[in-house]
């Protein structure tokens, strides 16, 4: 573990004072850097979509901001890990494609689907899912997701991004070898979170099996230095950009939903977003919890299931963008730190503050922020939770588990390697199953015949 000797919050007589009236879940697990580092873990992910969605639909940053800020004020708390809050990705795929739903109809698209896991989180029927889901086939969605990600995460460094059409455009154009958003930066920045956190791994093992006990996590907060590098570059960048901010947050107001805004919104947005809901937001944020917190109880999936719920009945009729729960920002905020709730409370008050200070404005400096260090850190989170299917036991395992992931990939659809993965597990129960019967048919063949015989030799023996 990394040390606290010099962390106030977490040694002397005054940091046990403090403590009292700190809550135990967003109590320091570590230090004050390493939470600082895990809260910047997944913006990888989260600021892509944010800004694209902001440039192209128009959805208001600034209300995105305070209640995502919320969000994770609420989560932060309620579970004591670093949960993270993610756009729901589907939804802004479609928004965000030539169908480009507008602002009404992504709301309904979130409200709808908002309102599915509510009731499958307060009937239970999420964990007795849960229980049901054999492992290898949820490695397999999250081998899936760590996967794409990473693949993203190239393209993001490699390439030119253009996020006024989507959150993830890669353009054709190679990305320039030097300059404030060059390939070159984004390579010091990969090479300085290697050499600063190494692989991440909080045991690692002995040559003669045993294990030794490293640091859970680097004193250097690397991605947060990386990210502070990444601001500081956006007014190098464009100094001009200081004259478009505007203070103060955008006025609240309800969003007006139709019916046909509902229709729209519930078959092309909340559909093909409910799978990847339930299997990423719920079920691998879940496992993923407990592989990277043994120490800790389960989580609930239906308390996850009810959180993403409400989250969305909140906000959405603000216009604030969908948002759930999401295994890839769980292991990047891990990655870089992150080991309490924290973490995502620290991000909280950033976000909290930006969205009073700036509002939709803010919008201005996030279009000149590096997509290649977004990159790097988008890596990384992907990488972590890919990792997270390495448990495998057995080649059978394994083997449904790569299915479940190539199908994903290959479909672009979390649902159709789910149904692939599960019906393979079930194939392959059903193979054993024909195969045990056989042995147990022949033992009791075998035996007959071997009761027959010894009766046959017990009456030649009398006769």
């Amino acid at each position: 573990m990394a040390s606290s000797a010099g962390d106030p919050l977490l040694s002397g007589e005054a940091g046990d004072g403090r403590r009292r009236f700190v809550p135990s879940t967003i109590r320091l697990k570590t230090s004050v850097w390493s939470e600082l580092g895990g809260a910047v873990g997944d913006l990888g992910t989260y600021i892509p979509i944010v800004l694209a969605l902001s440039l192209a639909s128009h959805i208001d940053l600034g209300t995105t901001l305070i209640f995502t800020a919320l969000y994770n004020f609420a989560t932060g708390l309620l579970f004591g890990i670093p949960m993270p809050v993610q756009p729901m990705k589907s939804i802004a795929a479609v928004a965000l494609s030539s169908a480009h739903l507008t602002i009404p109809q992504i709301m309904s698209a979130g409200l709808a689907v908002a309102a599915i896991l509510l009731f499958l989180g307060v009937t239970g029927l999420m964990t007795t899912l849960y229980r049901l889901l054999p492992l290898p086939v949820v490695r397999g969605v999250q081998l899936s997701q760590g996967l794409s990600f990473a693949f993203t995460a190239v393209k993001y460094i490699r390439y030119v991004q253009d996020f006024s059409r989507s959150s993830s455009a890669s353009t054709s154009v190679p990305r320039p070898l030097l300059g404030l958003d060059g390939l070159v930066l984004a390579l010091a920045a990969l090479l300085f979170i290697i050499l600063a956190t190494g692989s991440g791994d909080d045991e690692d093992v002995n040559r003669d099996g045993t294990s030794r006990r490293r640091r859970s996590c680097s004193r250097v907060p690397a991605a947060l230095i990386v990210f502070a590098l990444g601001l500081v570059l956006c007014f190098v960048r464009d100094p001009s950009i200081l004259q478009d901010l505007r203070f103060g947050p955008a006025p609240l107001g309800l969003v007006k939903i139709t019916w046909d805004d509902f229709k729209i919104g519930f078959w092309e947005g909340a559909v093909p977003q409910l799978p990847l809901s339930v299997l990423n937001s719920v079920i691998a944020v879940c496992k993923l919890s407990s592989d990277l917190f043994p120490e800790r109880a389960e989580l609930s999936p239906a308390r996850v299931s009810v959180s993403v719920g409400l989250m969305n009945f909140v906000g959405c009729w603000f216009g604030a963008m969908p948002c759930c729960h999401g295994a890839g920002g769980l292991a990047g905020q891990y990655r870089f730190g992150g080991r309490s709730g924290a973490s995502v409370v620290f991000l909280a008050i950033g976000k909290l503050a930006l969205g009073l200070v700036f509002g939709n404005s803010f919008v201005t400096i996030l279009g000149q922020f590096p997509i290649g260090i977004l990159g790097v850190m988008l890596l990384f989170s992907g990488i972590e939770l890919a990792m997270a299917s390495r448990d495998m036991g057995s080649k059978e395992e394994s083997f449904v588990m790569l299915v479940c992931a190539g199908v994903s990939l290959t479909g672009s659809s979390a649902a159709l390697g789910f149904i692939s993965g599960i019906v393979l597990y079930l194939l392959l129960r059903l193979r054993d199953l024909e195969w045990d019967i056989r042995g147990l048919l022949g033992r009791w063949a075998a035996g007959r015949r071997q009761s027959t015989n010894e009766a046959n030799e017990d009456g030649a023996a009398d006769a």
